[in-house]
């Protein structure tokens, strides 16, 4: 007879996972990218109507883009507490939880009195939406059997990639003809559509072992001891580097081009968020090349591609820029892909932890780089600004083949 699990590990000692092609296995996939589409619709709902936003309340791009920033920082802010609160209460409902209240302080956003209530809400915002990303892996890596555990993770980045996509494409036209609350509205009636066929869809979870309360003391060593692991600091220092570029790239190119020479209007530009469809395709795509070349070399080839479309966006053809654009945010995503689901297979315990801390690095990145780029953009244009963004993803590459060996092929 296996003997129990220690409390707190997360994983069940029968318990092998749902194979890949059963009924659960499709409906977990199905509801985490429902999840997926509720959560990152509404945290950067804003970002296509930025300049419209800008205009009306006299603010700058910079000021704009805080209503990004203080979404993402109240969800880097929170991952931690939520992955501690999902490993008492179970990783579903503490989804459930934080979900639902996502989408009633999205409802509410559009009612915001002023800029600072705005912000408020923002905030609050964020720090409901906490509770999905890092606890949607963990999920995964105990439903999950171990063989698909990373294309799963692929899968559900590439819902989330739909669900960014979704919530802009909405607020674009909407915007444009509306308003900028009419945007926010919108975006927040398709997420909570989305979050109730989550709660319809997503299976009883059968992985999960309930850990034992703890105090602060345990909480910190837990913590402690995934920053102790280089390996897991090197992924977390990529999704710091490159989810701050790559928000900082999308806030800002839409100013870019609803300025001279290109003067297109917020409806067009919402459009260029179609190059999301990119991440959709390459998050699977390389979860699926692990098995062959392994993580470390797929990860790696993501920055290249990442690097490769930033260069083209320096061009002043707008084809070019858009075709950039496609490149960079696939690249982006398949390295996305791989580092999210990279976390939960180097720790061996703490595996909410180890990946709220990936989140807390990718949001923060998201709403300090993603702003700072800002005052790049604003003080020195375009080009300064991706080349930022380019030396960040050379960076970042540095670290990981540093870090990884090149041995090390096959996924850990």
């Amino acid at each position: 007879m296996p003997q129990k699990a220690p409390a707190g590990t997360g994983s069940s000692p029968v318990w092998s996972g749902h194979p890949k092609g059963s009924r659960d296995y499709g409906r977990i996939l199905a509801g985490l990218a429902c999840a997926g589409v509720a959560t990152f619709a509404q945290l950067y709902s804003t970002q296509a109507v930025l300049p419209l936003m800008a205009a009306d309340l006299d603010i700058t791009a910079a000021e704009a883009a805080l209503t990004i920033s203080l979404a993402t920082m109240g969800l880097a802010a929170t991952v931690i507490p939520w992955s501690f609160l999902a490993d008492r209460i179970g990783r579903v409902k503490a989804m459930m939880w934080g979900i639902t209240a996502a989408t009633v302080l999205g409802l509410l956003v559009p009612l915001s009195a002023n800029f600072t209530m705005l912000l408020v809400l923002r905030l609050l915002e964020g720090m409901a939406l906490g509770g999905i990303p890092a606890i949607a892996i963990a999920y995964l890596n105990e439903e999950v059997s171990k063989a698909h555990a990373a294309l799963a993770a692929g899968s559900y980045v590439a819902g989330t990639t739909l669900g960014g996509l979704s919530g802009r494409l909405v607020a674009g036209p909407v915007g444009e003809l509306w308003g900028w609350r009419s945007a926010a509205l919108a975006v927040s009636l398709l997420a909570t559509l989305a979050a109730v066929v989550f709660l319809v869809l997503v299976p009883r979870a059968r992985g999960f072992v309930p850990a034992q309360a703890t105090g602060l003391r345990s909480a910190i060593h837990t913590l402690a001891a995934h920053l102790r692991n280089v390996r897991l600091l090197a992924i977390y220092t990529q999704a710091f580097l490159m989810m701050g570029g790559f928000v900082a790239v999308y806030n800002y190119l839409g100013f870019r081009l609803s300025a001279a020479p290109f003067g297109l209007p917020a409806t067009v530009i919402s459009l260029i968020f179609l190059a999301y469809l990119s991440g959709t395709v390459s998050s699977r795509w390389a979860a699926g090349l692990t098995m062959r070349f392994g993580r470390r070399n797929v990860l790696l080839a993501g920055l290249v591609l990442a690097v490769a479309g930033l260069a083209l966006t320096l061009t002043p053809a707008l084809v070019l820029i858009l075709t950039g654009l496609v490149v960079f945010t696939g690249g982006f995503f398949a390295a996305h892909s791989i580092g999210s689901g990279w976390t939960g297979a180097i720790a061996s315990t703490g595996r909410a932890q180890a990946a709220s801390l990936y989140n807390l690095a990718y949001y923060l990145g998201s709403s300090l780089l993603g702003w700072a780029g800002g005052l790049v953009f604003q003080a020195w244009g375009w080009g300064a600004l991706a080349g930022a963004v380019m030396a960040l993803a050379c960076l970042t590459a540095a670290t990981v083949a540093v870090v990884h060996p090149r041995a090390e092929t096959l996924p850990a």
